[in-house]
Order: C-alpha cells, then sequence, then structure tokens
C-alpha cells in the first residue's frame, strides 16, 4: 500500500514539474515572443545589426556631447565573462538621504553639474540629474533635466538648440494612459540621436 502511495506521488511530482516547469514557461516564452517580441528579449536598440544597449538600463556618459542621465554606482570589481573581461554592474547606494556621506555625494555631483553646463549660472539643477534612482540602473530622466543640459549640448554638437529639443521631444515618453507617473526622457536613445546613429 505504501509503495502504490509512494509511486502515485512520484507520477503526480513528474507530472507537475512537466507542466510548471516546462509546458508553462514555453507558453509563456512563445506568447511573449508573439505579442510582445522586442520586450520579452530586453528592449535592446538595435542597429544596422549592432546593438547599443537596452532602452531599459542606463549607461554612463559623462562627454559634454552626450546627454547626462542618473547617478550610477558602477562596479567593475564583481563580475567576469568567460574570458575574464570586468563587467560593468551598477547598485543603488543605499545612503540615507539624512546622511552626511549622502549630502558631500549630492555636493560634488553639483559641481560637477555646474561646471560642464555654465550657460546655465545658478539656474536650479533638476533633482534626477543629483541623485542616485532606486535600482541605481534608471534610464530616463525627467524632461527638466534634459532641458537643463540643451545649452551645452548644442555647443557641443554644433547644433541649434531647437535641433536639441527636438531630439529631445522625440525620446520623451508621455505618462502610462496619459495618467500614471511623469513624463520621462530616455537618455540612450537621446544620445544614439546625437551621433546620428538613430
Amino acid at each position: 500500500m505504501k509503495q502504490n502511495t509512494f509511486g502515485k506521488a512520484v507520477i503526480y511530482l513528474l507530472i507537475m514539474t512537466v507542466i510548471c516547469g516546462f509546458l508553462y514557461t514555453a507558453f509563456i516564452t512563445i506568447i511573449a515572443q508573439l505579442v510582445f517580441p522586442s520586450q520579452a528579449n530586453g528592449s535592446l536598440i538595435e542597429v544596422d545589426g549592432k546593438k547599443y544597449g537596452s532602452e531599459l538600463l542606463s549607461q554612463q556618459f559623462t562627454g559634454d556631447s552626450h546627454m547626462w542621465g542618473r547617478m550610477t554606482n558602477l562596479d567593475v570589481t564583481t563580475f567576469t565573462d568567460e574570458t575574464g573581461k570586468r563587467l560593468s554592474y551598477a547598485s543603488p547606494s543605499n545612503l540615507s538621504p539624512s546622511g552626511d556621506e549622502f549630502s558631500e555625494l549630492v555636493q560634488q555631483r553639483i559641481q560637477v553639474i555646474r561646471e560642464a553646463n555654465p550657460q546655465m549660472k545658478d539656474t536650479p539643477i533638476p533633482v534626477d540629474l543629483v541623485t542616485c534612482s532606486g535600482s541605481g540602473l534608471d534610464p530616463h530622466i525627467s524632461p527638466a533635466a534634459a532641458q537643463y543640459q540643451v545649452a551645452r549640448l548644442a555647443k557641443a554638437n554644433h547644433l541649434s538648440e531647437e535641433d536639441i529639443h527636438h531630439i529631445i521631444q522625440q525620446c520623451t515618453k508621455g505618462r502610462f494612459l496619459g495618467v500614471f507617473g511623469e513624463k520621462t526622457v530616455n537618455v540612450l536613445q537621446v544620445n544614439l540621436m546625437l551621433e546620428g546613429i538613430l
């Protein structure tokens, strides 16, 4: 009797493993590839067969000719690929907003932003340019943060400010369903357009 019960349990386990572990996974994968192929494959930006990054992950830009995103805490000591090459990884800072270390970090960032954008003089810096996102990998900034960089980008790329405004507008995403969240600007898309790639 016990052997019979044990045998049934093993059969049920195998059936559930096949259903939940294989069939369900295959079904969801097929649906995702059919309905949301870009999102299912990481929302990669690919031009002429070359991948430039994901719309969902930030990249750090520091040159005058590029739009800057939010602060990232890059770590190149944790992960390596198969060849031993170090891979970049970002994470939140976990610093307390009321702590001295966080205040010093923000003040340093303010100084860097002011030096890079002298045309803006004493114009208040949008908060997302001097703080890190919760994930440390947010690829978006606010329209205000994008507009703050227009004069520098126009000068460095030998374009008019109107051209930069147009690029920003093309890379701005509205609120979800017109109600939820805020408008955002994708930094990677802006920079690829500035480089003439998109």
